[in-house]
């Protein structure tokens, strides 16, 4: 029979667990991870008056540049058609490391769905072996925000940052709300998995097992 267990602590940290997800995917495909210095798009042929400086903004694989003569005026896609055509090999290696990241907290925020019905698996707890893989997908996020700055001073972010972008050392750029949404999720990972063990003692505590002698399949705690 299924229990159906539904407590403030799981729920929070199921929600938890889904924003944190969402946050990193979302970093991981935006183009805002850096944003260059201001410059002056060319001028159209008849067009009378000086254009607007805009900022350019560069991600991982992809990026945001003001087109001549674009309806939208900014065109943001890809610039790396292929994995090998990303600006640099830390990037390369950062992009390894977000998706493994990411895929694990997909995997976890699509479990913590089911958790109000099944609170094990093979005889294990569902919330310490999803606390365990958010974990490991932290671990795996913290490495590729230590290596992405390490690629700083490639030719492509040369481009876009001035001649004195290095390794660590931004030059003209800034950062961008897609670097610090990746920061924001990992910490937030770190206490899901943490906080994945009052969920697990939250659903097993000894009201929960006394609704479930008294025969209710739905059980709702505080």
């Amino acid at each position: 029979m299924c229990h159906v267990i539904v407590t403030c602590r799981s729920m929070l940290w199921t929600l938890l667990s889904i924003v944190a997800a969402f946050g990193e995917l979302i970093a991981f495909m935006s183009a805002d991870w850096l944003v260059g210095f201001p410059r002056i798009p060319e001028a159209k042929i008849g067009h009378h008056g000086s254009p607007e400086p805009y900022q350019p903004t560069l991600g991982i694989y992809g990026r945001c540049i003001k087109v001549t003569g674009h309806r939208r005026g900014i065109l943001c896609g890809p610039y790396a058609v292929h994995f090998g055509e990303i600006a640099s090999g830390f990037w390369q290696a950062t992009s390894i490391f977000l998706a493994a990241g990411i895929l694990l907290l997909c995997a976890v925020a699509f479990i913590s769905v089911f958790t109000m019905c099944f609170q094990s698996i093979m005889k294990k707890s569902i919330f310490n072996v999803c606390g365990l893989l958010q974990g490991i997908a932290g671990l795996f996020l913290i490495l590729g925000l230590m290596l992405y700055p390490a690629g700083w001073g490639s030719d492509k972010v040369l481009a876009y940052c001035g001649p004195d972008a290095s390794p660590y050392k931004v030059g003209l750029c800034s950062l961008g709300w897609a670097f610090y949404t990746a920061i924001g999720g990992t910490v937030l990972t770190f206490i899901c998995a943490v906080f994945s063990a009052q969920a697990e003692i939250a659903t097993s505590s000894d009201k929960v097992q006394e609704e479930i002698e008294e025969g209710k399949s739905l059980i709702c705690l505080l």
